[in-house]
């Protein structure tokens, strides 16, 4: 049996994007249901050792004249507002494909594109003129003069993008809703994202590592730092929350905008001694950061209708977690999420909804336990894999959807046991490297013999690939 080839073009580690991040943990479920060929942007070298191990990786340039040789089943194309996306935005507009669009509003990036790709600047804001409008040229002549604006988010600039998609995949009924307004004959579908359920890490432990005080009531935000994170309303929230808590804490773990001067606001509110600012940490620190945490906020607006990995990922770690009731994360169901309006009353919202998690560990723990069942339900990575198959199976008219493969290509998920990722086993076993499963018990177990002589033989789990290609041509005999 030949499995459908498909081209995912997207970016990975260690480009910054946490679409890399994404990616990387979609793959090894994807490639259970399609021989998936990796195109990466040029210079681009993956430091996933896994990636290499276990994926052909071409360059995105090559694209296009491999399509005219061997035709894929489908073509999956990653775009997020972000500068990493621009070789895969170039491809996508001359060889049409499915378009997964990681954020609606995309109008920060084509102005990027206008300016270091085109180097027309002037084309960008013709394009905003043509497309919006007298509103959409003021907000353009704003936009090339660095005075970034609010009002962007009501000009999305996704327009292009979805002209040239043949399908489009979205996270959130909130984007294929946007999808639909725009093109409403353009094919879409919603898929859950995927993400590994993270580890439970002890709360006293973490936060000895990270020399944190083990009675204080810790607050924190994740990811990138920015003047959309609603940061201001949490800093007047935590002025008020001091006075009954002195010890209190508040962490901002991620990133910081150059665009957003988060330290002079904190100096401003005599915060100085309450709030910490981490930058950029490396995924084992932030998860104990995350176990550190007594209640986390994930709040922002306006939205670019973007579905944020590190908001489930913190609620996978069955953490209170408060966000902003906006675009995607207003479909998060009241139990696993406590909802502020981005209103008059958003202030106020923060302020109670932390003095009651705080004052009630029950209320907190009930919480957290509802958020982690929730993204090992709905956002586990085996039913995002499925989604993709699913689609890409009724657009492009694959005959069958099959799981051809009977585990992930490697292992990305955590395990609750240890606290820490899951490590890979000494030696593959012979499920993990047959492709298509025989139906024959006399073919199954020579081939299962075979494997197991060229792991006595030395082969380790670095040999997976080599494995596999015998497993098959042993299934073809």
């Amino acid at each position: 049996m030949v499995l459908p080839r498909i081209a995912y073009c997207s970016p990975v580690n260690p480009a910054a994007s946490g679409i890399s991040d994404y990616s990387e943990e979609l793959l090894p479920y994807l490639g259970q249901y399609a021989d998936v060929t990796l195109y990466l942007a040029d210079g681009l070298r993956p430091n996933n050792p896994d990636l290499m191990r276990s994926l052909e990786i071409r360059p995105l340039r090559r694209l296009e004249r491999d399509q005219r040789r061997q035709p894929y089943a489908g073509i999956v194309y990653h775009i997020g507002n972000s500068p990493v996306h621009a070789d895969i935005w170039r491809v996508a507009q001359r060889l049409p494909g499915v378009v997964v669009l990681h954020d609606f509003v995309l109008h920060h990036f084509m102005l990027w594109y206008a300016a270091n790709v085109q180097r027309d600047v002037q084309c960008y804001v013709q394009d905003m003129q043509q497309r919006y409008g007298a509103e959409g040229a003021h907000v353009a002549q704003l936009m090339i003069r660095s005075r970034f604006t609010d009002a962007a988010f009501r000009f999305p600039c996704c327009e292009p993008v979805l002209a040239a998609a043949r399908g489009v995949v979205a996270h959130s009924r909130y984007v294929e809703a946007h999808v639909q307004a725009l093109r409403p004959t353009l094919p879409s579908v919603v898929v859950p994202m995927g993400v590994p359920l993270p580890p439970l890490i002890d709360r006293t432990e973490a936060r000895a590592r990270l020399g944190l005080p083990l009675d204080a009531l810790v607050l924190a935000s994740f990811g990138h730092i920015n003047a959309y994170k609603r940061l201001e309303a949490v800093l007047r929230a935590v002025l008020e929350l001091r006075h009954e808590w002195p010890d209190l804490r508040y962490i901002l773990v991620g990133s910081r905008s150059p665009h957003y001067d988060v330290v002079g606001c904190i100096r401003r509110m005599g915060l100085e001694d309450t709030v910490m600012i981490t930058g950029y940490v490396p995924r084992p620190v932030f998860e104990d950061y995350v176990a550190a945490t007594d209640i986390c906020l994930n709040l922002r607006y306006p939205t670019g209708g973007e579905t944020s990995a590190s908001l489930l990922r913190l609620l996978g770690a069955g953490r209170p977690t408060l966000v902003s009731a906006t675009g995607a994360f207003a479909e998060l169901p009241p139990d696993v999420a406590a909802q502020v309006d981005p209103d008059a009353s958003e202030g106020d919202l923060i302020l109670a909804y932390c003095r009651l998690l705080a004052c009630r560990p029950d209320v907190a723990a009930a919480l957290g336990a509802q958020a982690r069942a929730y993204v090992a339900r709905e956002h586990n990575l085996d039913r995002a894999a499925q989604g993709y198959a699913r689609f890409l199976a009724r657009l492009y008219g694959w005959q069958t959807v099959q799981r051809w493969r009977p585990a992930p290509l490697w292992r990305v998920a955590a395990t609750e046991e240890t606290g820490r990722a899951a490590s890979p086993p000494s030696a593959p076993d012979a499920a993990t490297v047959v492709a298509v499963p025989p139906s024959d018990p006399a073919v199954a177990a020579t081939m299962t013999a075979a494997c197991q002589a060229l792991v006595e033989l030395g082969m380790t789990e670095h040999d997976e690939t080599l494995l596999r290609a015998v497993a098959e041509r042993l299934a073809e005999l």
